[in-house]
This record gives C-alpha cells, sequence and structure tokens, in this order.
C-alpha cells in the first residue's frame, strides 16, 4: 500500500523528472521524521538532569530539525524545481544530518532519546546522498 508521501508525488500532474520516485519518498519521509527525532530528543535533553552537558545537544537537534523540515518541503515542490538549488540543500541537510548524528552517538550509551534521534539522522542522511546523487546525474 503506499504512502501519503508517495502517493502525493505519483499523483503530481507534470513529468517531475525524478526516475526514482521511491527514492524520493524515501528521503521526503526520512527527512520528516529525522526532524521530529531531533526535535523530540532537544526536549528530552532539556529534561535530563544533566542539561548542561547536553547544550551543544539541544542546539544541533533543534537546527537539523529546521533544515531537514525545510529541505522535507523543498524536495515535496516538484514543480519547476532548481537542481542546483535541489543540491546545494541536500548538501546542507547531509551537513547538518552528519552532525547532529555524531553528536548524539556520544551521548546515546546514557540516553536512549540520543540513540534513536543519531539513528534517524544516519538513514536521512544515507538517502539525501543518494538523492544527491541522483540530481547529479541529472545535471549531467
Amino acid at each position: 500500500m503506499p504512502t501519503q508521501t508517495e502517493e502525493f508525488l505519483r499523483s503530481h500532474p507534470r513529468d517531475i523528472g525524478v526516475e526514482d520516485v521511491d527514492l524520493l519518498k524515501t528521503t521526503v519521509e526520512r527527512l520528516a521524521a529525522c526532524a521530529q527525532s531531533c526535535t523530540a530528543c532537544a526536549d528530552a535533553c532539556l529534561g535530563e538532569s544533566e542539561v548542561a552537558e547536553l547544550v551543544a545537544c539541544v542546539r544541533l537537534n533543534l537546527d537539523c530539525a529546521d533544515v531537514c523540515s525545510a529541505a522535507e518541503r523543498v524536495l515535496t515542490r516538484r514543480t519547476d524545481a532548481d537542481p542546483e538549488l535541489q543540491r546545494s540543500l541536500l548538501e546542507t541537510a547531509i551537513l547538518y544530518t552528519q552532525a547532529c548524528a555524531r553528536e548524539c552517538e556520544r551521548h546515546g550509551g546514557r540516553h536512549e532519546h540520543c540513540r534513536l534521534c543519531a539513528d534517524r539522522c544516519r538513514l536521512a542522511e544515507d538517502s539525501c546522498r543518494q538523492f544527491l546523487l541522483q540530481v547529479q546525474e541529472q545535471q549531467r
């Protein structure tokens, strides 16, 4: 059964220039999941007794959530998409998901929410890398 994301992507009235709609769907869904996980992790960090040790984690979580949300929304809008701007946004999302995953991994042994967040960040990073390769191929 197709997801809501897939239904919308496949129902687009124009040829959206994406050879692999499944990859786009996965990327959009993983970015949304990463944003949600980062928001939840930041909030959980604020609830921890040693919150002062988690300030960098909270900051990266919130920044990563914003970047992933923006990327998810921009990639969902397919009409007249600019591949160069998509490339730049994907590269930024990769940088933020990497940084956030590294920071959360530092705390993952003590805080389950950080471990879970790092996992979601790595999944989003992987999908962004794969989609970036597709965008770069289309530019050639």
